[in-house]
């Protein structure tokens, strides 16, 4: 598996698209890096940037984007919203793949090390590239802005790790480090008072505010035994948070970056705010995401939002992200597209669910081709599906039945489980068809020497091996969501009885099925004993379904005549 790093660069200019496109098109002049967002911001006058790729290409566009960004990009003539020190004023790895943090660590230190001595710009480690934690957060790295670093950068202590230690008049200096996942999150307030923003900012972020004697803006700051002040911790933890007016829109916001998204998700920090806006009279209107979000906090947060509403969270992954966007409010300020949005969708392969993207239609007719695939374990899979749907729509029509409202919970969970499977099983319609390729790709390799001999009927062997696992991986699904299937026909909806046993036939089916494409594909692997233990298996999943499918067919046909 390759080894894949996102790298983050926030570039200070968000007005001029000119120069924002000539960075960008050097982070896409080096072969394997992928170029994922260009989120630019006019009142910050900064534009994030996101790609992603394996370790060596990604240092190398980062290294060229910050050189570009340096001949283009005048410091002195900066103006913007956003805290900032260097025409690249921050450069974060974060390991996406196969990939550690201390080996994500030393890339980070060397693109710092080639920054400052090829590009003379003052380089400064953080977070988890920076040895010295007395100097590894951002922000304290960053106070006094670009403007403050003439005088900060000649003290002892502020002298940077890479690079000359003398401040560049045009293009600042930068911070480079290696980093979790973070997510810059805004979320739109009713108010134009920056003020009132920074008191809700206060009252949530982890550093919270100083601790004063008297009044809590104006009074004498308190102190410890050693003169440092004291403070009064916020509401969130791993959240940073500032509040700012935004011109551009005409509110002010609370400006928030969530450090790890495990301990405080993005719902959680959205509640939070409009709950301490709401204590001061401030209302929430909605909210912006910078950059890209991982799939699993929008999956998260529709949850979340449903739960609240004690509604069944088994719904698809399509459903739980429109109740995300719609409860946070992401798209009052402009359309939120997640295609463009979430970074698993970004990194999916276009060939990827060619099958399962197709219409009804579409995808019958490709069947009906003469293409030999998809064929029967595709379908096998895809009737798999549909008996896992058929039961998850009934587990959702229980949980918002009239009269059973005391259940919700009981049934949202069937609910989930039977998403889970559907979402499996779609995936191996395509999974299946793409084994079949495999083995037609084996048997095409060149054959003219002894080395070509064997390596290709090494290739057709583990292609073999892999279009036996995929049908027998439908088998097992399919099988294990009959359990679901006979707990709706027991306890769900009544009206729905026959749905459920529609959904029986489908999964018996698609074992059946299955199974087929397992012994045909099992007959030409030369591995006895995997051949003999997979088969012994697969009988064993095929008797059981269909016994489970005849006695919920004999309770549905029970209920059916009461």
């Amino acid at each position: 598996m390759n080894q894949l790093i996102e790298c983050v660069p926030n570039f200070s200019e968000g007005v001029n698209l000119a120069i924002i496109k000539q960075i960008t098109d050097e982070v896409e002049s080096v072969d394997g890096v992928r170029l994922l967002n260009v989120d630019p911001g006019k009142a910050t006058n900064r534009t994030v940037v996101t790609f992603v790729g394996e370790p060596s290409a990604v240092i190398q566009a980062a290294f060229l984007s910050i050189k570009k960004a340096g001949e283009l990009i005048d410091m002195s003539r900066h103006k913007g919203e956003h805290p900032r020190m260097g025409a690249t004023d921050v450069c974060p790895l974060i390991p996406i793949a196969n990939i550690t943090m201390e080996e994500t660590a030393e890339y980070a230190r060397q693109l710092a090390k080639r920054v400052g001595e090829e590009l003379q710009i003052p380089a400064y480690l953080y977070e988890y590239a920076q040895p010295d934690k007395s100097r590894s957060n951002l922000s304290i790295i960053r106070a006094g802005e670009y403007e403050g670093f003439f005088k900060k950068i000649k003290l002892p202590q502020w002298s940077p790790d890479f690079g000359p230690a003398e401040n560049d008049i045009k293009r600042g200096a930068t911070v480079i480090g290696a980093r979790e996942f973070l997510i810059a999150y805004n979320v739109n307030l009713n108010t134009t008072s920056t003020r009132r923003a920074n008191a809700i900012a206060f009252d949530v972020r982890e550093a919270g505010r100083v601790l004063r004697d008297g009044d809590p803006v104006t009074g004498k700051v308190i102190t410890d035994e050693n003169g440092k002040p004291k403070s009064i911790p916020g509401s969130l933890k791993s959240v940073k948070a500032i509040g700012w007016y935004i011109e551009e829109y005409g509110v002010a916001q609370i400006s928030m970056n969530l450090t790890n998204i495990e301990v405080t998700p993005i719902h959680i920090a959205f509640d939070e705010v409009c709950k301490k806006a709401d204590e001061r009279g401030i209302r929430v209107t909605g909210s912006e995401l910078v950059g890209l979000i991982p799939l699993k906090a929008m999956l998260d947060a529709g949850k979340y939002f449903l739960r609240k509403q004690q509604r069944s969270v088994g719904v698809s992954e399509a459903e739980l992200i429109k109740i995300a966007l719609k409860s946070m409010g992401l798209d009052e300020l402009g359309p939120f597209n997640p295609r463009e949005r979430i970074i698993e969708y970004l990194l999916q392969d276009a060939a990827a669910g060619k099958l399962v993207g197709m219409s009804l239609t579409a995808f019958a007719d490709e069947t009906a081709s003469e293409s030999p695939a998809p064929g029967g374990g595709s379908i096998s899979a895809y009737m798999g599906a549909l008996g896992a749907s058929l039961a998850t729509m009934v587990a959702n029509l229980s949980s918002h039945k009239k009269g059973w409202d005391s259940r919700w919970e009981e049934f949202s969970d069937w609910a989930e489980k039977g998403q889970a499977y559907k979402d499996e099983l779609l995936k191996l319609v395509d999974l299946d068809t793409e084994a079949f390729n495999k083995i037609m790709e084996a048997f095409s390799l060149s054959k003219s020497t002894d080395e070509e001999k064997a390596a290709r009927g090494k290739a057709i062997q583990d292609a073999t091996k892999y279009a036996i696992e995929i049908p027998f991986k439908v088998m097992q699904i399919s099988y294990e969501s009959l359990t679901l299937i006979k707990a709706m026909v027991e306890v769900g909806n009544p009206n729905s009885v026959t749905d459920a046993g529609v959904a029986s036939l489908c999964a018996r089916s698609a074992v059946i099925g299955a199974f087929m494409n397992v012994k045909i594909n099992a007959s030409g692997y030369k591995d006895k004993i995997f051949v003999d233990d997979i088969l012994k298996r697969g009988e064993e999943l095929e008797q059981k379904a269909i016994a489970a499918e005849a006695e919920i067919i004999r309770l549905v046909n029970g209920k059916i005549f009461l």
